[in-house]
C-alpha cells in the first residue's frame, strides 16, 4: 500500500490551518490535497457547512518545525509527518450496520440448524451477537422465533465465506467430525455414472443407425406397441 500523502481529514485540517497559521492558500491546498478554491471557501465561510478545525500538529501529521518552514517561505511545500492509524477493533463483538442487525436472528438460526457443532461463543464472535440471543433461538423462546427463516449469514452479509468456512472446519475438528470426502464412495459413484453414460451413448448410436438403415424393430418394446400388435393379429 502506498504511503499516505495527505491528512486523514483534509477539509477540517485546512480549516485549522486557515485559522491558526500564516500559510498561503496554495500551501494549504497542496498539503491537504484540496483545490485552492476549496480553501478559499473555507476561509470565507462560504462552504456548505462550517467545519471544526483539526489540529494536524496534535494529531502527529505535521511538526511545528515544518509549519514554521512553510510560514517563512510561501513557496515551500509542507511534508506530511505520518498518517495516524485508524482505530481498529481488537476485542468485543463484531460491529454490524444498523440495517443488517434485524437479520442476525435469521443467521443464528441457520447456523444452529446446519452446524450444531459450532458453539454459542463461536456464533457470537462470527455474527456479533449475544449468547442470550443465541440461547433463546436454540430453545425457541426468542420473541420472534415463529417468524424467523434460517438464512446463511454469508448471504445476509453478516460474515464472509472465508470466515464461515474456517469456523465450520475448526468446529468440526474440535467435535471430532470427519469432513474429508469418502474417496471410495466417490469412486463408485463416478464409475456408475461413466457406465450409465456409456450405455446411453451406445443405445443412441444404435437407434440412429437403425433409423438411417430403415430397420424396424422385430419385437414390440412398449405396452402400447404390444397392444397394437395384438390388434393387428
Amino acid at each position: 500500500m502506498a504511503a499516505p500523502t495527505h491528512p486523514l481529514m483534509p477539509h477540517a485540517t485546512a480549516a485549522w490551518l486557515v485559522d491558526n497559521s500564516g500559510l498561503t492558500f496554495d500551501q494549504i491546498a497542496t498539503f491537504c490535497g484540496l483545490h485552492i478554491l476549496e480553501v478559499q471557501a473555507i476561509a470565507d465561510d462560504t462552504a456548505a457547512t462550517k467545519l471544526t478545525g483539526r489540529d494536524p500538529i496534535r494529531n502527529g501529521e505535521l511538526t511545528q518545525e515544518e509549519l514554521d518552514r512553510g510560514q517563512a517561505n510561501p513557496d515551500y511545500a509542507l511534508k506530511l509527518s505520518r498518517q495516524p492509524e485508524q482505530s481498529r477493533r481488537t476485542t468485543g463483538p463484531r460491529y454490524t450496520p444498523v440495517s443488517k442487525r434485524q437479520d442476525k436472528p435469521k443467521g443464528i438460526l441457520w447456523v444452529v440448524k446446519n452446524h450444531p457443532e459450532i458453539t454459542d461463543n463461536q456464533i457470537s464472535k462470527l455474527i456479533g451477537t449475544t449468547k442470550t440471543t443465541i440461547a433463546a433461538i436454540r430453545d425457541k423462546t426468542h420473541w420472534d422465533y415463529a417468524n424467523l427463516t434460517p438464512i446463511d449469514p454469508v448471504t445476509l452479509g453478516l460474515t464472509s465465506q472465508r470466515e464461515m468456512d474456517a469456523l465450520v472446519a475448526s468446529a468440526a475438528k474440535k467435535a471430532g467430525i470427519d469432513t474429508s470426502p469418502d474417496l471410495g464412495k466417490l469412486g463408485e459413484d463416478r464409475a456408475a455414472l461413466v457406465a450409465e453414460l456409456q450405455a446411453e451413448r451406445v443405445a443412441a448410436a444404435a437407434a440412429a443407425e437403425a433409423a438411417l438403415s430403415g430397420e424396424v424393430r422385430s419385437e414390440p418394446t412398449t405396452a402400447l406397441e404390444r397392444g397394437e400388435a395384438l390388434f393387428r393379429k
